[in-house]
């Protein structure tokens, strides 16, 4: 009877802690396309998750938005921020905590020429593997450090290494925050194999479409070097940038 009573228990206490799920999903926005050049997987997430606040394009049909996650300092930012102001473009950066601490310039730089700030979590956590109170916190101590330290108050969460599940997704949105996935991306944060600047200027170019949301990584030799080229390949598509 003791150890009958002993299990019960046991059983009782562990249905009474908050599961973490960790069933999650890789973000890819896959290799298919509309008749408007939008990749499939990117429109088929945008029909399922809009309602919980996660989007992988915006509405505007001959928009094309630049964002770059901000993982660590590389020596690239600045020349990426010269050439976004030479070219009047607002980008968003997504920034971990690591990188608003370590880099208040830079920040600093990129709010007061314009451009957004966005969350990409304190540690840079995949959040299938949290429970709802350390998305939280993983969430909202970066916003309150980047409230606190740059008076900017951010709207847009991007999930590290595109992970994430429903539950998460409605956690996010429950914080007052979007979700922002993306449509277009190539490899480029491998430092140690960066892309060929023609080749990488081609398949960006080719893989433009109207509502675009364009995934770089500021660590990038090559972005930093064809960001120019590529922004006016863009407009001369007829793109706004």
């Amino acid at each position: 009877m003791k150890k009958l009573l002993s299990a019960v228990l046991a059983l009782t206490a562990f249905l009474s802690v908050p599961q973490i799920h960790t069933a999650a999903i890789g973000y890819g926005q896959g290799t298919e396309r509309d008749s408007m050049n939008r990749p499939t997987g990117a429109v088929a997430f945008q029909d399922e998750f809009s309602q919980s606040g996660a989007y992988a394009l915006t509405s505007e049909p001959d928009r094309i938005i630049l964002t770059f996650d901000q993982g660590y300092e590389n020596g690239y930012t600045a020349k990426i921020l010269d050439t976004l102001k030479e070219k009047q473009v607002s980008a968003i950066f997504f920034l971990t905590g690591d990188y608003a601490k370590r880099e208040p310039e830079l920040v600093q730089r990129m709010i007061d020429e314009g451009h957004m700030l966005g969350n990409h979590g304190m540690t840079h956590a995949a959040l299938p593997e949290l429970s709802d109170d350390e998305i939280e916190t993983e969430i909202m101590s970066l916003h309150a450090y980047v409230l606190e330290h740059f008076g900017y108050e951010m709207q847009y969460f991007r999930p590290p290494c595109g992970e994430y599940d429903a539950r998460a997704l409605a956690k996010v949105q429950s914080l007052g925050y979007k979700t922002l996935f993306w449509s277009a991306a190539y490899v480029d944060w491998n430092t140690d194999a960066q892309p060929d600047p023609d080749a990488a200027i081609k398949q960006l170019s080719q893989a433009a479409h109207g509502g675009a949301v364009y995934l770089l990584h500021s660590v990038s030799a090559t972005n930093a070097q064809i960001l120019g080229s590529l922004i006016d390949a863009f407009r001369a598509d007829g793109y706004t940038v």
